[in-house]
C-alpha cells in the first residue's frame, strides 16, 4: 500500500465523521506526539535542577567554611612565658629550687626550664595553666620571687579568674557578634577558652561554628539571629559541672534559666538529634556544629581520652578523706597529693600513699607506673601588732 493509498484511507475515514469527531481525532494525534517530548523535557529539567541543586549546595557550604576561619590557636597541655634573661631564670628557680617547687605546689602545674628563654609550664587542665601563666608572668615583672610572694600571687590570679573568663567571653561573644547576653552567661562562655571536646577547643569550635552557621542561614534565608544564638550555646552545658546530666539537658536547663528565646533553646535541645527539628534554624545549626567537629584537622580523640584518664586520676586519688588537693603530672605517672596538716598526721602518710596507689591500681587507666607523693607541711604564722 503506498502512502498515497493511506492517505486516501484516512481521508475516507474522516469523511464519514462529523467536525467535532474529526478535531478529536487530530488533537489524539498530536497529544500523542506531544507526550513523549514533554515526558523527555520534564525529565531533563528535573536533571538539571537536581544538578543545580548540588551545585548550589556545595557553594553554600565551601562559602561557610570559609567563614570559619579563626583568630584562636588550639593549646592542649603546654603553655610558655618568655623569661628576660638567665638572672631572672635563676630566681624563679630559687635556693635548691625551693622557689619551683612552691610554685608547681600552688599552681598545680609542672615547670619545664630549659636552656632557652622558654618556661613550659605543663598540665592537662587549662584552666590552672592560664592562671599559672598570668602569675609568672606577674612574679617575672615584679622580681619579688619568693616563696610567700608566689602564694600571694598565684592566691590574687585565681581570685581574679572571674574578670579572666568576663574577658574571655566577651572576645567568644563579640566575636561570634553576639552583644547582649547577662553577664554570668557571658562568664560561662568563657569557659570555653579553657574547654575542650575530642582535642578541639570549644571556643574555636563556636566561632568556627557561629560564623558557618550564619553564613549558612543567610543563604537559605533562615532567621541569622536565632541560628547565631543557637550556634553560640549550643554546647553551654558542656560547662556546667555541678549538676548531673547530659549536654544537652544542662545546656537546655540554663538558657531556660537566664529566660532565652524558645527558638533558641529549641536549636539546643535538637543539635543532636534527640529531639525532631522543629525549625530550619535547628537544621543549621546542626549543619555547622557537624561540619565545625567533623572536618579534617578539627578534632583529636586521644586527648580527649587522655583528659579524662588524668581527671580520673585525680578524681580517685582526692577520694581520700584529709586530702586538699591531687596534682596529676607526666601523663599520670606523678600525683602529687597534698594533705590537711590538722586531719594527717606524720603517720599516717605512708599508709595513705599506699592506699591511693592500690585504689589507682584498680579504678584507673595508665601506661607503666605511678608514683605517688603525699606532702604534709605545717606552718605556723604570726603578725605583729601595728604601730
Amino acid at each position: 500500500m503506498t502512502v498515497q493509498d493511506d492517505y486516501k484511507a484516512k481521508l475516507a475515514k474522516i469523511a464519514k465523521m462529523t467536525v467535532d469527531e474529526a478535531k478529536r481525532v487530530l488533537l489524539d494525534e498530536v497529544q500523542k506526539d506531544l507526550t513523549g517530548e514533554i515526558a523527555k523535557r520534564i525529565r531533563q529539567a528535573e536533571e538539571k535542577i537536581k544538578e543545580d541543586a548540588q551545585e548550589k549546595a556545595q557553594e553554600i557550604l565551601l562559602d561557610a567554611m570559609k567563614h570559619g576561619a579563626t583568630q584562636y590557636v588550639a593549646e592542649y597541655t603546654v603553655s610558655s612565658v618568655t623569661v628576660p634573661n638567665e638572672d631572672v631564670k635563676g630566681r624563679i628557680i630559687g635556693a635548691g629550687g625551693r622557689n619551683i617547687r612552691t610554685f608547681e605546689k600552688e599552681a598545680g602545674v609542672e615547670i619545664e626550664i630549659d636552656e632557652t628563654n622558654e618556661i613550659r609550664l605543663s598540665s592537662f587542665d587549662a584552666v590552672r595553666r592560664e592562671i599559672a601563666k598570668r602569675a609568672l608572668e606577674i612574679l617575672i615583672k615584679d622580681a619579688r620571687i619568693q616563696p610567700s610572694r608566689i602564694e600571694e600571687v598565684i592566691r590574687q590570679v585565681k581570685a581574679g579568674m572571674e574578670d579572666v573568663l568576663l574577658e574571655e567571653g566577651k572576645k567568644i561573644t563579640h566575636e561570634c557578634g553576639v552583644y547582649n547576653l547577662p553577664l554570668e552567661l557571658i562568664k560561662m562562655i568563657g569557659r570555653y577558652r579553657f574547654r575542650t571536646s575530642y582535642g578541639q577547643n570549644l571556643g574555636i569550635h563556636t566561632i568556627e561554628e557561629t560564623k558557618m552557621g550564619i553564613a549558612i542561614a543567610t543563604e537559605i534565608g533562615a532567621d541569622i539571629d536565632i541560628v547565631r544564638l543557637g550556634c553560640l550555646l549550643h554546647d553551654i552545658g558542656k560547662i556546667v559541672t555541678d549538676e548531673e546530666g547530659n549536654h544537652v539537658e544542662l545546656g537546655v536547663n540554663l538558657l531556660k534559666k537566664y529566660g532565652m528565646p524558645k527558638e533558641v533553646t529549641a536549636c539546643v535541645a535538637e543539635h543532636h538529634e534527640d529531639r525532631p527539628f522543629s525549625s530550619n534554624e535547628s537544621v543549621v545549626v546542626w549543619i555547622a556544629d557537624a561540619i565545625s567537629g567533623s572536618r579534617p584537622g578539627a578534632r583529636y580523640e586521644p586527648h580527649e581520652g587522655y583528659v579524662k584518664r588524668m581527671t580520673k586520676i585525680e578524681e580517685v586519688a582526692k577520694s581520700f578523706p584529709g586530702i586538699d588537693t591531687v596534682f596529676a603530672f607526666q601523663a599520670g605517672r606523678d600525683v602529687r597529693v597534698i594533705v590537711n596538716p590538722q586531719e594527717v598526721d606524720d603517720d599516717k602518710l605512708t599508709v595513705l600513699a599506699h592506699d591511693i596507689a592500690r585504689k589507682l591500681e584498680k579504678e584507673a587507666e595508665y601506661a607503666g607506673q605511678i608514683r605517688v607523693s603525699v606532702i604534709r607541711e605545717v606552718r605556723a604564722t604570726e603578725t605583729t601588732s601595728a604601730k
